[in-house]
């Protein structure tokens, strides 16, 4: 599927004026992609589901949709007259929650039940592009071997869920749509959901990095991701890879993180004590 390497730009997009449906659009990538698709004059359905969200949506310009994604109906009417769906929608669990059993369950029910949801209503709706998150970290450990597009994804067991909403991705072009699946890396940013933990660990001596240190890790503002979400409205079908221009070494980006908070040196996760975490921490210190 890969398309090659594409430049994700800030600015607006520029063209005709389109109604586009986004589920997660109140997440900390959809309010950020949100400001310059209103000013680019599109028309935004924005799935909310809380008063504070919708006023939320309505603040940055959008309509809030009370829009449930497992009930394919209610999707189907809200996606109609729409032309684009941007499906960017997750619940990742706070970090002190992640290994327990069912954490991870409804993060993985919308990447498989809801993505196919939104690909029915989008195809039925005659939208003509889809674009859907996507997680980098799912691919093997290739080392200091680059990975690009072509590279097979290897999930672990709980992240399975990213190979089916790739698969909806790719039956909405097969239909004859324009289908993108965006491979986000690890997100920071001021308002990210682990970035308060990892600052706070930091801040006490810790970094929550796991693996060797010499191995390699991926990662992506939150700004740069809402822009290649943006940017994809003009992009070929495809899954492209979004992170930051170059890799870090896990030892740098403990030694970033120091510095970030004004110390020297944080201890990291021992791999031995990583290892404990079975699957879900194994993907987690692949390079």
């Amino acid at each position: 599927m890969s398309t090659g390497e594409v430049a994700f730009s800030s600015e607006r997009r520029q063209g005709p004026k389109v109604k586009i449906f986004v589920a997660g659009a109140t997440g900390v990538v959809g309010r950020r992609m949100l400001e310059p698709l209103v000013g680019a004059g599109h028309a935004l359905s924005a799935v909310a589901r809380s008063p504070g969200k919708a006023d939320l949506a309505r603040r940055l310009g959008a309509t809030p949709v009370a829009v449930d994604l497992f009930d394919p109906d209610a999707v189907r009417r809200g996606i109609e007259g729409h032309e684009v769906v941007i499906n960017i929608a997750t619940k990742i669990p706070p970090i002190a929650r992640s290994g327990l059993p069912g954490a991870w369950r409804e993060n993985s029910r919308i990447r498989s039940e809801g993505s196919r949801n939104l690909v029915d209503a989008a195809l039925a709706a005659g939208a003509g592009r889809y674009v859907q998150e996507s997680f980098a970290p799912t691919y093997p450990d290739r080392g200091d071997a680059w990975i690009d597009e072509d590279v097979p994804l290897e999930p672990a067991p709980y992240a399975r869920t990213v190979l089916d909403a790739e698969r909806e991705t790719e039956r909405f072009t097969e239909a004859g749509g324009v289908g993108i699946a965006l491979r986000f890396g690890l997100f920071y940013g001021p308002d990210g959901i682990h970035a308060e933990t990892i600052l706070n660990g930091a801040k006490r001596g810790y970094a929550p990095v796991m693996g060797l240190p010499g191995a390699f890790i991926s990662s992506n503002t939150t700004e740069d991701a809402a822009s290649a979400v943006v940017a994809a409205l003009d992009a070929p079908a495809g899954a492209y890879n979004v992170v930051d221009d170059e890799p870090l070494t896990r030892r740098n980006y403990a030694d970033a993180l120091a510095h970030a908070v004004g110390r020297e040196h944080l201890r990291t996760v021992p791999t031995i004590r990583a290892k404990i975490g079975g699957s879900k921490t194994e993907m987690l210190m692949r390079s």
